[in-house]
């Protein structure tokens, strides 16, 4: 397994299809996965720190983990299978629950857990840097950043 950074969350043109990307530590790769509308506020939300006045559902789900002493140990992506990604939230006792990527990301982002992907999945589904210091990529994950401070969450509803 490896560890991955979560660079944020955009719309990606022309589909209008919200893509999240994730970011090997350490290493070359990316991983982009689509996601839904809601799912992108909800990492969106986390990211820029926004509290919202009332509990989304990530926010329930880390409540409720929290009053039952239940910590998010980590959260692994495993697999792509007919262009259907798969995790697994990984619980304080050994306890594993399936989940979706997206929900999974923005759970660990609002515990602080640390997010993994496959090697498998990373040799299938991710995208390869040649050189991760050249100007070509950094300026991409810049713009990307950008993209990042400049939307808001209204920008993934409807």
């Amino acid at each position: 397994m490896r560890e991955l950074d979560v660079v944020g969350v955009r719309v990606e043109m022309p589909s209008n299809q919200p893509i999240v990307l994730l970011r090997e530590v350490g290493g070359d790769r990316f991983l982009p996965i689509w996601i839904g509308a809601v799912e992108a506020t909800a990492i969106a939300f986390a990211q820029q720190g926004v509290v919202p006045p009332r509990p989304m559902t990530h926010d329930l789900f880390k409540d409720v983990l929290d009053a039952a002493g239940i910590t998010l140990e980590q959260v692994r992506i495993t697999e792509v299978r007919d262009n259907t990604y798969y995790a697994e939230l990984v619980l304080s006792g050994g306890l594993e629950v399936s989940s979706r990527p997206s929900d999974s990301i923005a759970l660990a982002l609002r515990t602080g857990s640390p997010i993994y992907a496959s090697e498998p999945l990373l040799d299938e589904a991710g995208v390869l840097m040649a050189d991760p210091d050249s100007e070509e990529q950094e300026d991409e994950v810049a713009r990307f950043r950008q993209f990042l401070d400049e939307v808001t969450p209204e920008d993934f509803s409807g």
